[in-house]
């Protein structure tokens, strides 16, 4: 099968399409055709050498990806061959993947495999369920889209104290739940932004990486998520997509930040 290799920890041209083995399939695991595959910002991370797979796991970038079932291990018993699927693990920059089976969604009826492997926002799963949403878009480009999607605020982090204004628009209090995919530089600042006793949820990706852990996530994403999606109130965006052997391209767009919604790869 063909694969985007990482040759070396560097810019996005050292991702390289190479011929390599079929995955051999485990007892627990499903092995997918794949059609679509989205990037994740891990995955630049992955490339550059600061996020690496867990032991054991394929090397392959990416994170999360759709498909068909091509084959399923002795020990699989929900899935079947030709089952319309996604999957939130590793390895997606294929035309073929074997992940667990707990790791794997099933692509409901009027759902396209396009659709499924761009899963949706964050804001707009916290829109339908009823939420006030202050988005932090870094360009002036994205305030629309955000305005579009049900943002009721958006602040401009690099140009405004979001601290500031998230104390102005909440009368003071703060907010009651930050969700925080880059943690670091921002830490306190976003603990400043809370109400007392308000939790912060930064991604740990170690602890996200464990096999038990990402299938808690999926079946999260099935019972709270996934209904949304089916009765279409949740839309993923797709900004553009790349053949798998232009995985560069797409890396490049990524780290530029002009892109808005998912950029995916097409095997």
């Amino acid at each position: 099968m063909k694969v985007v290799v990482i040759t070396t920890a560097r810019g996005p041209e050292v991702l390289q399409l190479q011929q390599v083995e079929d995955p051999e399939l485990k007892e627990d695991e499903v092995l997918i055709k794949v059609e679509v595959t989205a990037l994740n910002r891990a995955d630049t991370l992955q490339r550059k050498g600061a996020h690496h797979p867990p032991k054991g796991a394929r090397p392959y970038p990416g994170l999360e990806c759709s498909g068909t079932v091509q084959a399923v291990g002795k020990n699989v018993s929900r899935w079947r061959v030709g089952d319309q699927v996604c999957i939130l693990s590793g390895g997606g920059y294929a035309e073929k993947v074997a992940v667990p089976a707990g790791q794997v969604l099933s692509v409901q009826l009027g759902v396209s495999l396009k659709d499924a492997a761009s899963l949706p926002e964050v804001a707009l799963e916290a829109k339908a369920k009823g939420a006030t949403v202050l988005e932090t878009p870094g360009i002036e480009e994205k305030f629309a889209v955000c305005d579009k999607l049900g943002a009721d605020v958006c602040i401009n982090y690099k140009t405004e104290d979001f601290v500031a204004r998230v104390k102005e628009e909440t009368g003071g209090k703060g907010v009651d739940v930050i969700l925080d995919c880059i943690g670091a530089a921002y830490l306190q600042r976003n603990v400043d932004s809370l109400n007392f006793d308000a939790p912060h949820s930064a991604t740990d990706r170690d602890a996200s990486r464990k096999p038990e852990n990402k299938a808690m996530v999926v079946n999260e994403v099935e019972k709270n998520v996934w209904p949304e999606v089916v009765a279409g109130k949740l839309k993923p965006i797709v900004y553009k997509s790349f053949p798998l052997s232009e995985a560069g391209e797409g890396h490049k767009l990524m780290e530029s930040n002009e892109h808005i919604g998912k950029i995916l790869l097409v095997p």
